[in-house]
């Protein structure tokens, strides 16, 4: 019998089955899409990522990045990463990556779609498939998580993220943050002559629009786009529980706070291989409080920062913050990479 079936081949389903075949495990991943997926998302690795990669024996290219600049008109907030730097890699290349490495160890990925479970004491059924486990890899709006019940309802405001690529060689190893009060854009140079950038905002408005709030920064995107606007949202996600009997949710499908401080792929990353542990040790039982702990100051510092985002009059006040207290600036930047 299988021991684990993935549904999803993104970065978090490709990284609990590289963890799980490096563990000895037979494992497949079930995928719908071609090979590299795109996905808007902000495109920088902190370097507890580039850690978490290298150790599953990942390699990415991409353009390196020394820390985080937090930007509003003439006033800036800077802080280095420390010790080890992070990369801004396009998405499509950090799913090659992890592709590549999962087809080198052999796992098998099945074109297909789950979107339902059958389980019982020793084992589960899903696409076509039986297996002693399923870890559900399926995203921001897991379709597993919906069918299991485990999504929580969120009376906040929704924020939604839009992502465009710039032909503009990046004018700063660090990757910029630029507030207005109503939204940020996170500036990330992804190779020699690209950048990225992502704006985050509770208003549905269009990618130009919410642009035109940072004239400073538009001024430098002088170069074409080079991709389409590419959408995400709504972003935060909640959820009841990480374990379900055999079914066990890993990054985005398993909650999801906000994408302000960007550490999505260091922390799916690190939870495929405490739940992979987990299931090695047959104790499925300690994946919840594993997540727990690996996501805690992810998700105060996030929650923190996105309640202060939430307010206009109290987002104008954070680069200000931060450039009058850099020693506070820095730890909170270095706690989180």
């Amino acid at each position: 019998m299988i021991d684990i079936i993935v549904a999803g081949g993104g970065p978090a389903g490709l990284a609990t089955a590289i963890h799980a075949a490096l563990a000895g495990m037979d494992v497949v991943v079930v995928e719908p899409r071609a090979t590299p997926v795109d996905k808007a998302c902000g495109e920088g690795l902190m370097p507890g990522g580039v850690a978490a990669l290298r150790a599953m024996g990942v390699e990415v290219g991409g353009h390196p990045l020394l820390g985080i600049d937090y930007v509003q008109a003439a006033t800036r907030a800077r802080a280095r990463f420390g010790g080890a730097s992070g990369r801004g890699v396009r998405r499509t290349a950090l799913h090659a990556a992890l592709s590549a490495r999962a087809a080198e160890l052999g796992v098998p990925v099945v074109t297909g779609r789950i979107t339902r479970v059958r389980q019982d004491t020793r084992g589960v059924e899903a696409g076509g498939l039986r297996a002693r486990w399923l870890v559900a890899a399926d995203g921001l709006h897991s379709p597993l998580r919906q069918s299991l019940r485990l999504g929580l309802r969120d009376p906040r405001p929704h924020r939604y993220g839009l992502r465009r690529h710039y032909h503009v060689a990046p004018w700063s190893d660090f990757v910029e943050v630029h507030w207005s009060g109503r939204a940020e854009a996170y500036v990330t140079p992804v190779g020699d002559d690209l950048v990225g950038v992502a704006v985050l905002s509770a208003e549905r408005r269009h990618y130009d629009e919410h642009l035109a709030a940072f004239p400073d920064l538009r001024r430098r995107l002088t170069g074409p786009a080079a991709t389409p606007v590419k959408g995400a949202g709504p972003l935060r996600q909640r959820v009841r529980s990480r374990v379900a009997g055999r079914v066990l949710l890993v990054g985005d499908a398993a909650g999801y706070t906000d994408a302000i401080t960007g550490e999505g792929v260091s922390l799916a990353a690190l939870s495929a291989q405490a739940l992979v542990g987990c299931l090695a040790a047959g104790r499925p039982q300690d994946y919840e409080r594993a997540w727990r702990r690996l996501s805690r100051t992810h998700r105060l510092l996030t929650g923190a920062l996105l309640g202060v985002a939430r307010s206009p009059c109290a987002a104008r006040l954070v680069v200000p913050a931060a450039a009058r207290l850099p020693a506070l600036f820095t730890t909170v930047v270095r706690t989180l990479a």
